[in-house]
């Protein structure tokens, strides 16, 4: 749900790796897929191509759908109304892991969906578009979820599809180091130098740094 740069690699990986997925969307990324199909990449030197005839796609949940996993990917401005569409659909009980930056995604969906069974995850890789339906990982990293029984049988799933996840007890710690991470965000952005680079110099990981000290002032 959010068929985005994370959805649509870890969806994409899911789906190479046997399992059935559908792509819920915004239109002009959905034409991108149904017209150049999706490709994968990552650091390590993986490259899979998925032909756009295996791809499920829609802009709207469709009605009558029983997914066994929902992977919420969206932005978190559209969370609310993403997850009170997911819990208007889908069957009660249904399981959505909130794969987004932030802390309060997973309970501002729980609230939207009240029905539903929304757990918190993390994402510690990015994901990069690098032409029309390409995707590329360019960090490394396990996924992590917060520890429930209902995901014990994905654990499999995701080391087949070489997504790797981990459930944990203490995922909230996680999401607010994924934050503090995060916060190199902007310096990135008004460097205008590839990631890479603008970690190799030490005055930008300085103004990095200045703003996680910032942080921790605030959280204390």
């Amino acid at each position: 749900m959010g068929a985005g740069a994370v959805g649509c690699f870890i969806g994409g990986s899911l789906l190479a790796a046997g399992a059935k997925v559908r792509f819920i969307g915004r239109p002009h990324v959905l034409s991108t897929l149904k017209e150049h199909g999706l490709t994968l990449t990552d650091l390590d030197g993986r490259k899979q191509e998925i032909d756009a005839s295996r791809l499920q796609v829609n802009s709207e949940v469709p009605w009558g759908v029983r997914p066994a996993l929902v992977l919420l990917t969206v932005k978190s401005a559209s969370t609310f109304e993403a997850a009170a569409q997911l819990g208007d659909r889908l069957p009660a009980g249904t399981v959505v892991v909130s794969l987004q930056n932030g802390v309060s995604n997973a309970h501002m969906a729980g609230h939207a969906a009240p029905t539903l069974r929304v757990l918190a995850g993390v994402v510690p890789f990015n994901i990069a578009v690098t032409a029309p339906g390409v995707y590329h990982r360019g960090t490394g990293g396990r996924l992590s979820a917060k520890q429930h029984p209902a995901l014990m049988p994905w654990i499999e799933w995701s080391e087949r599809a070489g997504i790797p996840l981990d459930l944990r007890a203490d995922i909230e710690a996680l999401q607010w180091g994924k934050l503090l991470i995060n916060l190199n965000n902007p310096v990135n952005a008004l460097s205008g130098l590839p990631l890479r680079d603008q970690l190799l110099d030490a005055g930008y990981r300085s103004c990095w740094a200045a703003l996680v000290g910032e942080a921790g002032l605030v959280l204390a």
